[in-house]
């Protein structure tokens, strides 16, 4: 009876894990089929299979949204951002594991609040104060208020993989006379890196897709991202849908295939990380 159960339960997992797949495969699949079909069609019927492959329309997407220069600014500014959010983010998380701190639930309320403020309250204000310093159209700058924004995220995540690494690692270390920086830097480091490189996969995913700072402070022609020159394709009264897909396809491939090759990790850190609060 047992052994039938058990059956019925592994089936019964088997087919939900297969529905949850192919509704999370249908629209990528979906994205595939159309961006390789003639605008009328899709229009016409977006689920039918293509009467004729349109490759043309990745050359025309590639040409007229930018996608050399824009993915490029794109890829600059997601790494930037990575560097600053894992720098800073590390260093302020591991502060706040191993010192005792009176006012820790002040500080977590704080980050905890600053992480679901919506940007929306600060763009006028930093706008200006952008426009003032001549920081518009500045990558570097971009990347600041990128890093302001995620590096609550980035600390809290962080925290909890310090709190896991025991404290006689670094007394021991300390005692064979490395330094406090040495420590941070030749101990701690490597052993919370799985939770490093899932911060920046996160973090670098959410640089790569974000619109609305990017559309508002890079807005010259040669700054601008790959989701915003994406977004431009679309006219106001006419869409190509077959290069708008085409283009769509171009924009997500880099971090699918990113996620692909790290995947592993990216889950091993995610699981890592819930260990310890």
């Amino acid at each position: 009876m047992r052994l039938i159960e058990s059956r019925a339960t592994l089936v019964l997992t088997y087919a939900l894990l297969a529905l949850l797949l192919v509704v999370t495969l249908f629209p990528i699949a979906l994205l595939v089929i159309n961006s390789v079909k003639p605008a009328a069609q899709i229009v016409q019927n977006p689920l039918a299979w293509p009467e004729a492959f349109r490759w043309d329309n990745f050359t025309r997407a590639w040409t007229d949204a930018r996608f050399g220069q824009t993915m490029l600014n794109s890829a600059v500014l997601s790494g930037l951002t990575i560097v600053l959010v894992c720098t800073t983010g590390s260093l302020t998380a591991y502060v706040l594991a191993r010192r005792k701190i009176k006012s820790w639930k002040i500080i977590t309320f704080y980050l905890l609040a600053t992480t679901t403020a919506p940007i929306q309250l600060f763009l006028f204000p930093l706008y200006f104060g952008f426009a003032k310093l001549g920081l518009i159209n500045n990558a570097v700058a971009v990347s600041v208020v990128y890093t302001a924004v995620w590096s609550p995220f980035a600390v809290m995540l962080l925290r909890t993989y310090f709190l896991a690494v025991p404290k006689e690692l670094e007394e021991a270390a300390l005692i064979d006379g490395a330094s406090h920086w040495q420590v941070f830097t030749k101990v701690m480091l490597p052993i919370v890196s799985p939770g490093i490189l899932t911060v920046a996969l996160i973090i670098g995913l959410y640089s790569w897709n974000e619109f609305l700072i990017a559309t508002t402070f890079l807005q010259r022609a040669d700054t601008t991202t790959a989701i915003v020159s994406f977004f431009l394709l679309s006219g106001q009264y006419s869409s190509d849908w077959g290069e708008i897909m085409a283009a769509a396809l171009i924009v997500v491939l880099p971090v699918i295939i990113l996620f692909i090759l790290l995947q592993r990790r990216f889950i091993e850190g995610m699981a890592g990380g819930s260990v310890k609060g």
